[in-house]
């Protein structure tokens, strides 16, 4: 695979800065600019984040010294200097709408972290193992945009990357009829550190913002189907959620419960779990895990503090499946929502995008 120039767009927030540690190793794509608003632009990376690094590992060498672009005035210029963008901003919906539509405009494919285009009928929304042919509706986006190169493509919301992976091999022979998911997020996803957050100790907050209405809707696009010129999306399963912040730095666990036209049987839906590729094994991309879906058998497991970085944080852990008085089956699950949940599963998407010939 040759090598692609990319850029980092909101490359001074939190997902921003996990795309520069997973990029500054990367064997495929190399980070040729940064950009983020225009308070930021002129600085160094290292100065325009300051305090704000929440990595635990210190911030790459080779981007630290990189000129912060400005993300809205130098399009052309960025659009120039790179094979794509990744985009992962803290504007307003409609701004980031038509910030990520300029790019795609300027010839620049955009790998979006963002949630302002997932509900885009030609945008696809995409679980690299789970629903890797909705690329296929970038041909018919770029139509609508009057692009050649230029696209948009998003990944789905991060609370959803835990449960939805699960369920998916369970669909096409079993027939998941409805599911109910209560999320126990970690508080990296609201960009926040237990320094930054520290309402957050000894606490667990019962709403997050749109949260539920994001994961009750997105798995039902992610299961649809292109039909013309946009992707349609399934009428069921049924799923109803509830979004809890927790005190936990990284990782989603989700307690789920799930039932079926066709009930499997226990050992069935291990196996199911334990043989599920999807085409990023197959490919055998840089980022995809070996084993995407984990069962562990302890009671106690799977935990955020000692599972969340499987296979580099890009593996689902599950556990404690058993069955349920009113749902056929109930267990427990784990991603990582800053890797597998947000940048790792922008860039896994885009080892996808590039190894089908999108960026060329």
């Amino acid at each position: 695979m040759r090598r692609f120039n990319v850029g980092i767009i909101g490359a001074t927030g939190m997902v921003g800065q996990r795309f520069s540690l997973i990029l500054s190793k990367h064997p495929w794509f190399n980070v040729v600019c940064v950009a983020a608003s225009a308070r930021s632009a002129g600085k160094t990376l290292k100065e325009a984040v300051g305090e704000r690094w929440a990595m635990k590992e210190p911030m790459p060498e080779a981007l630290s010294g990189m000129v912060v672009m400005d993300a809205e005035k130098d399009i052309d210029k960025i659009a120039a200097m790179v094979d794509f963008v990744f985009c992962a901003v803290n504007m307003k919906k409609d701004e980031i709408k038509a910030l990520e539509e300029a790019y795609a405009k300027a010839e620049c494919p955009v790998i979006s972290n963002n949630s302002a285009h997932r509900h885009t009928d030609d945008v696809p929304m995409v679980i690299p193992e789970v629903n890797p042919e909705h690329i296929e509706i970038i041909k018919a986006q770029r139509k609508r945009l009057g692009t050649k190169r230029g696209f948009i493509a998003v990944k789905s919301n991060c609370s959803l990357q835990s449960y939805v992976p699960a369920l998916a091999p369970l669909m096409e022979k079993y027939k998941v009829t409805k599911a109910l998911a209560c999320t126990y997020q970690a508080i990296s996803g609201a960009g926040k550190t237990f320094e930054t957050m520290p309402e957050i100790v000894d606490n667990v907050i019962p709403f997050i913002g749109g949260e539920e209405e994001k994961s009750e809707l997105e798995p039902l696009k992610i299961w649809g189907h292109i039909e013309g010129d946009k992707i349609v999306s399934a009428d069921s399963p049924s799923i109803t959620t509830q979004c809890l912040r927790v005190p936990v730095s990284d990782g989603h666990t989700a307690a789920v419960f799930v039932s079926f036209e066709k009930k499997p049987t226990k050992d069935e839906i291990l196996k199911e779990w334990k043989e599920f590729r999807g085409v990023p094994q197959e490919l055998e991309l840089p980022s995809a895990p070996k084993q995407f879906l984990n069962y562990f058998t302890e009671d106690n497991r799977p935990q955020a503090k000692l599972d969340r970085e499987l296979e580099g944080g890009m593996a689902v852990s599950i556990g404690r499946l058993r069955e349920d008085s009113q749902y056929d089956y109930k267990f427990v699950c784990l991603s990582h929502n800053t890797l597998r949940g947000a940048a790792g599963g922008a860039v896994l998407l885009a080892e996808l995008l590039a190894a089908k010939g999108y960026f060329d």
